[in-house]
């Protein structure tokens, strides 16, 4: 059985940083690729940041993009998200989604094209 867990959500004021971390087990493969989706009250889902595990192919969303890194250790099926200068428009319930497989050159960034999800993690960014 496949199951992922995200950690590290939590309140920081405007300016600071947090790092959540998404681990997966029950995977078959080695390779996979993770993605971090948010959702805000009254807001659509958005996709955030996606790596690929085999080649380190990254997706970042225009609104995080040179403020959050994603990084990944595959050996443990972990990845990370650093997040930082972070503002209240960043406060959110954060999931972590993840598929098994082979992406080179390629990541998944769309909700739809993944398969196993996290229960989420709230992140509160106070002004």
């Amino acid at each position: 059985e496949v199951q992922i867990v995200e950690s590290g959500g939590g309140l920081v004021q405007t300016g600071g940083s947090l790092r959540l971390s998404c681990v997966a087990s029950g995977f078959t493969f080695d390779g996979y690729a993770m993605c971090w989706f948010r959702r805000a009250p009254g807001k659509e889902r958005e996709g955030v940041a996606c790596i690929a595990s085999d080649d380190d192919t990254t997706y970042y969303s225009d609104s995080v993009k040179g403020r959050f890194t994603i990084s990944s250790e595959k050996a443990k099926k972990t990845t990370y998200l650093q997040m930082t200068a972070l503002k209240p428009d960043d406060t959110a319930v954060y999931y972590c989604a993840a598929n098994e497989g082979w992406y080179l050159n390629t990541v998944p960034t769309e909700a739809d094209e993944y398969d196993y999800w996290g229960q989420g993690t709230q992140v509160t960014v106070s002004s």
